[in-house]
């Protein structure tokens, strides 16, 4: 079958590698696919990975055999928790098997979903009804973690949040800040992203000059109470920390790998602030997402800028680096 898989940094190829095979486990056939930043860092060799490494974790696709008394019947359609664990641990035992000291991701760990088949234990299936498009549920797997971040955070209806970056993960983050009675500011260079988030929940929406000036005079002068940190930079957490208000919340949803600037260590200090880092998701937190867009809570169609065949992996891959693009999702069946 074929797969598409990082053999060094910055090289991927597509290769035919062996079909997997076992009668205790779902296969479970993908459909598509998408591309996220950890892909991207596994591929510029930011994240080690032992090579050669089929990589992928964002998907959906539908099973094609099942073991016996399978819950999940043939041809169920399904969302693939990416999340692998043990199931014995101390963070296992507690329901935090995301955070399982023994367990790792699809993609990253083990071999990912950048290819046609993939073996899951029914632990990490949820169902996904017809009624979803197929464009929007190449979201679903993202959605998860975005609930997951938001179970994490204590805001009031009628405050005041910020997301700085409005990429996939800031454009959700900003619907499910709307959706819970919060007033919104999209914060971003790119002048269509905002328009996007405005015409999706955001209230309003301003390019980082001009940001400051648009939440005092919401909060006049207090600053939000939250702010979401969703690009995953050292400079941009370091201004979230600047841009809260007293004794708010930093939401810090980019996975940040490096800095040599420093953060703003006496603000944290100061400002008494609550700092929250939420890793990945809980099967319930992508039941509660596949409910979300089941339920037209949230519109994932517009977040979807490309969808290319797995053939095209490597152009898929620069268009993630691009401005011009949101979600990008690879076909694969």
């Amino acid at each position: 079958m074929r797969a598409v898989r990082v053999v060094a940094p910055d090289v991927v190829e597509i290769a035919d590698v062996r079909e997997p095979s076992s009668r205790d486990v779902y296969e479970v056939v993908v459909d598509q696919v998408g591309i996220c930043g950890t892909d991207t860092k596994i591929l510029a060799g930011e994240i080690p990975v032992r090579y050669p490494r089929i990589m992928g974790h964002e998907m959906v696709g539908r099973v094609e055999s099942a073991p016996p008394e399978a819950h999940f019947a043939t041809g169920s359609r399904v969302l693939v928790d990416p999340g692998v664990a043990c199931g014995w641990c101390d963070l296992c035992m507690a329901g935090r098997n995301h955070l399982c000291r023994n367990g790792g991701l699809m993609g990253r760990d083990v071999d990912g979903a950048f290819t046609e088949r993939v073996l899951v234990p029914e632990s990490r299936l949820v169902p996904v009804p017809e009624s979803i498009s197929r464009k929007a549920s190449g979201l679903l797997q993202v959605l998860g973690t975005c609930v997951h971040a938001m179970k994490t955070i204590d805001l009031f209806p009628g405050q005041v949040a910020a997301v700085i970056g409005l990429g996939v993960a800031g454009q959700l983050l900003t619907q499910l800040l709307a959706l819970s009675g919060a007033t919104v500011v999209g914060v971003t260079r790119s002048e269509w992203k905002r328009e996007l988030a405005k015409e999706n929940g955001a209230s309003d929406a301003a390019d980082p000059a001009g940001a400051e000036g648009l939440l005092e005079e919401l909060t006049e002068g207090r600053g939000p109470a939250l702010v979401v940190e969703a690009v995953g930079l050292e400079a941009t957490l370091a201004q979230a920390i600047e841009m809260v208000g007293i004794g708010g919340e930093i939401l810090a949803f980019g996975t940040i790998i490096g800095g040599v600037a420093g953060l703003p260590y006496y603000h944290l200090y100061h400002k008494e602030l609550t700092l929250h880092s939420p890793r990945a998701a809980v099967i319930e937190d992508y039941v509660d997402a596949v409910a979300l867009a089941a339920g037209g809570a949230v519109q994932l169609e517009p977040i979807v800028t490309h969808e290319l065949s797995l053939e095209d992996a490597a152009k898929a891959f620069q268009l993630v680096q691009d401005s011009s693009a949101l979600k990008v999702l690879m076909k694969v069946s």
